[in-house]
C-alpha cells in the first residue's frame, strides 16, 4: 500500500512513470532509512506517541529489515515506490496498528532527505579511505622509483627534466587537497533535516529534533524546514563537485600512464593481467582500465551538470523533479570508489623501465640549465637564451 493512497487507484502507466527506478535505487538506502526510523521512533516514545512496548516492537522490526537488506533478502516492489513505503508496509504487516504509527510527525520528504544524508556521510567516509589508499600507493611507488629521471612535457613536447617523484607527488598533493575539500563537504551536509516534514514543520506535536539529530550523530539540526527541501540537490551538487575533483586527478594520471605505456616511450608497463587484447590483432595489450578511468571523469562531470540543471528554476519547497537527483549521485559515488580502488591497484602493479627513461632524458632537456649557467657567468639572460636556442634549433 502506498503511503499517500486514499480511495482511488493510480493509472498503471502513470505509476510506472512516476516511480521510475526508485524501487531499485532505494536498495542502497534501506539500512539508513531504518537507522533514521529507529531514532524517530525513540523520539516518538519520548513524547508519548509510542508506548515502550510499541517502541521495542518497531526497533525489532527495523533491525530485522536492515539485516534482511544486508543479505539481499529485502525486496522493494514497484508498487511500493520506494524503500520508505516498503519498510512501513513490512512493519504494518508484522505488527498491525503499531506499524501505522511510525510515520507520525514526519513526511517522506524529510524521511528521504535524512536517509540520503546518512548514506552520503557514510560513502564520503569510504571515499576518504580510498583516497588514503591512493596516496599510500603513490608513496610506495615513489619510494622504489622516485629518483629516476624522466622528461617533463609542455605542449606535448619535451620541456625540462623531472623525476618520477616530482611527477607522481603532484597527484599525492592534489589528493591531500581533495581530502580537505571532502572534509568541508562533510561539514556542510552534516545537518539533520528530520522533523522538517514536507518543508513546513510538524503541527500539534512538540517533537524533539535535537534528540533525533544526536541519535544519528549529526553535528546540528537544519533549523529552517523550507531550507531542508532547498538543500536537496544543492548539497548533492557539492558532493558531485568533490567527486569530479577526484576524478579529474585520476583522468590526468590515466592519461599520463596511457602515454608512458606506449611502446614508443615505454617508460612504464602494466602487468599482462591488467591488460585486455584484440579480437583480430594477436600482438595487442591494451590499457583499457586506464582508458575507462579516464572516460569515467566525463561521466561524473555530466552527472554533476545534470543535478545542477535539474534543481534550477524550481520554486522553494519540494518538487518531484528532485527525485531525479538520486541516480546521478549514486552512480557517481560508485564510479569514484571503483576508480580510486583500481588506480591504486594499477600503481601497485606498475613497472618502470629505467633504461628507457634514461634514454629519453636527452641533452635538449637541459637547455634552460645551460642558459642559466651562462647567466651566472654574467651573460644577460636574453642573450643566453638566444645562444642556447640556436644550439638546439
Amino acid at each position: 500500500m502506498k503511503l499517500w493512497k486514499k480511495n482511488n487507484e493510480l493509472n498503471k502507466e502513470i505509476e510506472k512513470f512516476t516511480v521510475g527506478t526508485d524501487f531499485l535505487l532505494d536498495l542502497k538506502l534501506i539500512k539508513y532509512d531504518c537507522e533514521a526510523s529507529i531514532a524517530h521512533a525513540k523520539m516518538l516514545n519520548k513524547i508519548g506517541v509510542l508506548s515502550e512496548e510499541e517502541f521495542n516492537k518497531l526497533v525489532e522490526g527495523l533491525n530485522e529489515i536492515a539485516e534482511l537488506a544486508s543479505q539481499g533478502e529485502f525486496k522493494i516492489k514497484q508498487e511500493d515506490e520506494d524503500c520508505h513505503t516498503a519498510i512501513e508496509n513490512y512493519l504494518v504487516k508484522k505488527y498491525g496498528e503499531v506499524g501505522k504509527k511510525i510515520h507520525t510527525a514526519r513526511s517522506r520528504n524529510d524521511q528521504v532527505l535524512t536517509a540520503l544524508r546518512l548514506y552520503e556521510k557514510a560513502e564520503l567516509g569510504n571515499i576518504k579511505s580510498f583516497l588514503g589508499d591512493f596516496k599510500s600507493a603513490i608513496a610506495e611507488f615513489v619510494e622504489k622509483n622516485g629518483k629516476i629521471q624522466i622528461p617533463g612535457y609542455t605542449h606535448m613536447q619535451k620541456a625540462m627534466p623531472t623525476t618520477v617523484k616530482m611527477w607522481l607527488c603532484a597527484f599525492f598533493e592534489s589528493a591531500k587537497d581533495n581530502i580537505e575539500l571532502l572534509d568541508c563537504v562533510v561539514k556542510l551536509i552534516d545537518q539533520c533535516p528530520l522533523g522538517s516534514a514536507a518543508g513546513f514543520g510538524v503541527p500539534v506535536f512538540n517533537i524533539d529534533r535535537e534528540m533525533t539529530a544526536k541519535e544519528m550523530i549529526f553535528s546540528k539540526v537544519m533549523e529552517n524546514p523550507i531550507y531542508c527541501q532547498m538543500s536537496r540537490g544543492k548539497f548533492e551538487s557539492s558532493i558531485l563537485h568533490l567527486l569530479n575533483q577526484i576524478m579529474f586527478d585520476l583522468n590526468k594520471l590515466a592519461s599520463d600512464l596511457t602515454l608512458f605505456n606506449m611502446k614508443e616511450l615505454g617508460f612504464v608497463s602494466l602487468p599482462s593481467d591488467f591488460c585486455t587484447g584484440s579480437s583480430i590483432m594477436p600482438n595487442k595489450k591494451n590499457p583499457d582500465v586506464l582508458e575507462l578511468i579516464r572516460a569515467k571523469y566525463h561521466v561524473v562531470l555530466g552527472e554533476e551538470f545534470k543535478v545542477k540543471s535539474l534543481i534550477g528554476n524550481l520554486i522553494s519547497g519540494y518538487n518531484r523533479d528532485m527525485q531525479l537527483t538520486k541516480e546521478p549521485l549514486f552512480n557517481s559515488i560508485d564510479i569514484t570508489k571503483q576508480s580510486l580502488k583500481l588506480m591504486s591497484l594499477v600503481l601497485s602493479g606498475l613497472k618502470i623501465n629505467e633504461d628507457k627513461c634514461k634514454k629519453a632524458v636527452t641533452d635538449d632537456l637541459f637547455a634552460t640549465e645551460e642558459a642559466y649557467k651562462l647567466v651566472k657567468q654574467g651573460v644577460p639572460f636574453r642573450d643566453a637564451y638566444k645562444k642556447i636556442g640556436e644550439k638546439y634549433s
